[in-house]
């Protein structure tokens, strides 16, 4: 499975959203995308998920522009995908659970907050969650939904300064399978794990893959030194 994005670019009412810019993401790899803080970078993602139609270039999966929304989650994008801010952890993961077509009653809502080691902070409001855990519950929340396969990580940097909280759990994803793309604009691009693709950019650094590698078959030695 491979995502592309060749040269998409979006026009708004006062002007350009997003300059053109292309991305080539598959099954294993995490790319980091940083652009300018404001709207663009949301609009990259958008466009990568099939949620806004480029002005122009092309979105496609494996060629074609068929089932992008089912395929491409966005997390947490500011005012389109971040839950409200002022209702409980357990009545977002409800409604998460509900969206992915999962079990979403009291007891399913309980048992996946303590499978996910969030329990205590069930009633906690989630403007008040800590920003590793905001970013970690809904990112897992995601990736739960039928048919996703790529997660779009929309600025969990502008939560948080630490690179690290969001950039392992990007990778986690990754080693899963999933092709994880983690939109930055307000982290500075030399504290970045690795060279990031720009905004406004359509030659572009290959994403780092962590696809794990098949196991190897190793020869077994009979007791007497041979070969088995």
């Amino acid at each position: 499975m491979q995502v592309r994005a060749d040269r998409v670019s979006l026009e708004g009412h006062h002007g350009t959203l997003l300059p053109p810019t292309s991305l080539t993401v598959g099954e294993g790899d995490l790319a980091i995308v940083h652009g300018e803080p404001g709207v663009g970078v949301t609009a990259f993602g958008l466009a990568l998920a099939g949620r806004l139609k480029p002005s122009t270039g092309t979105v496609t999966v494996d060629g074609s522009d068929a089932g992008l929304p089912q395929l491409v989650a966005v997390v947490d994008a500011p005012g389109v995908s971040d839950p409200d801010e002022a209702v409980s952890l357990r009545v977002v993961v409800g409604e998460e659970l509900a969206l992915a077509h999962r079990p979403a009653g009291k007891e399913d809502v309980t048992r996946w907050l303590t499978e996910h080691d969030a329990a205590p902070f069930a009633g906690t409001r989630f403007e008040n969650l800590a920003p590793a855990l905001r970013t970690r519950l809904l990112t897992e929340l995601a990736a739960v939904r039928k048919g996703v396969r790529v997660l779009v990580l929309d600025t969990p940097d502008r939560h948080t300064s630490d690179v690290d909280s969001w950039a392992g759990l990007a990778r986690e994803q990754a080693e899963r399978g999933l092709a994880v793309v983690v939109l930055t604009a307000t982290t500075p691009v030399s504290a970045l794990p690795f060279a990031p693709a720009r905004i406004g950019s359509a030659e572009q650094p290959a994403p780092q893959n962590f696809t794990p590698a098949p196991p190897t078959e190793e020869l077994a030695e009979s007791p007497d030194g041979d070969l088995a």
